[in-house]
């Protein structure tokens, strides 16, 4: 098998591209002939060496994959049979062309779903399942703030929101809004150049938002939380900020948390709000309902309620470009690894 090895902290020229024996499942694991594997900011980190809970260097990460079952290891019911496409979760080890995961982690692809779009479900759309249905209870007549709303929790983000009659406010660069809008986002923010904070209260006439997803981290989170309306809540799943470039510097990482907030009860009590942490990969311990939320989505995918946007393809040969463009922010939806 061929893998996308994390060789040492540091830019995207650290990847190396190394083969090794193919896996063999073992008891309870399927094993997966990969035909796509999805690039996310936690990777990012982890290149850079941001990510708290990743392998020690050097290691392979990759959260997702799509593929075909090729093998079963000892106790595994045949309802995913020799042949089946699925989709799973990895934790780590999915920036490879094999993968063995316990079954629990991999969901039938429904008929006419490509194995690209499959790919781009799993961490992206399960991430803004949860905070938005399975614990913001998001419903007609609210208004969300999605920041980076052209990336792929973004997009999956607004696709939630319009599936359960949510409007929506997007941050982005400027040069995304025109497609932002054709997509269905309601009003768009250049981040760059405005406050958001002080915009979304205009746009909401002083109202606050109903829910605000917040994975930029430090100052933002501050503010994301001063825009909420009574009863709102911030869903805080990410510090992109924290790696501006594609180097680790000391100093945003210092400011980032040095301006990370401290949230205190009795300002919640007051203000009728509520502060969420998400963590798609701490709930390994939870795979029933994990598993459970996986199901929902997918079938969501499959009546296309739900459709993952692909931005870009790269080989597993061009690795180090695929992490420079998403630091680059220069993505609308999913990034994908295809070996």
């Amino acid at each position: 098998m061929r893998q996308i090895w994390i060789s040492r902290a540091g830019k995207p020229e650290v990847l190396e591209l190394r083969e090794a024996p193919d896996p063999e499942p073992g008891p309870g694991e399927i094993r997966i002939r990969v035909a796509a594997s999805g690039l996310n900011f936690a990777d990012i980190s982890a290149r850079m060496g941001l990510y708290p809970d990743m392998p020690p260097i050097p290691c392979v990460v990759g959260y997702e994959v799509s593929g075909v079952v090729d093998a079963h290891g000892e106790g595994v019911a045949n309802d995913l049979e020799i042949g089946a496409k699925v989709v799973a979760l990895t934790r780590f080890g999915g920036h490879s062309d094999v993968v063995c995961i316990p079954r629990a982690q991999a969901v039938r692809i429904p008929e006419g779903i490509s194995m690209s779009t499959a790919a781009a479900v799993p961490v992206n759309y399960l991430t803004a399942w949860l905070m938005l249905v399975e614990l913001g209870n998001v419903h007609a007549g609210h208004t969300v703030l999605v920041h980076a709303a052209a990336g792929g929790v973004g997009q999956a983000a607004l696709q939630v929101c319009k599936h359960r009659g949510a409007a929506v406010i997007g941050t982005a660069s400027a040069g995304k809004h025109e497609r932002l809008r054709e997509v269905g986002v309601d009003h768009c923010i250049d981040y760059r150049n405005l406050d958001f904070e002080a915009e979304v209260m205009r746009i909401t006439e002083g109202r606050g938002v109903d829910i605000a997803l917040d994975a930029v981290g430090g100052e933002s989170f501050s503010k994301s939380y001063r825009c909420l309306r009574h009863c709102g809540r911030l869903f805080m799943f990410g510090a992109s900020s924290f790696a501006p470039s594609d180097k680790r510097r000391l100093m945003p990482i210092l400011k980032g948390v040095l301006n990370t907030p401290k949230f205190k009860p009795f300002d919640l009590l007051d203000k009728n709000r509520g502060v969420f942490g998400i963590n798609l990969g701490h709930l390994w311990h939870e795979i029933d309902r994990l598993s459970s939320l996986f199901e929902q989505v997918m079938e969501k995918v499959g009546d296309h309620t739900l459709t993952p946007v692909v931005d870009r393809e790269f080989s597993f040969e061009q690795a180090a470009e695929a992490h420079a463009y998403i630091q680059g922010r220069n993505n609308f939806g999913k990034v994908l690894l295809v070996p």
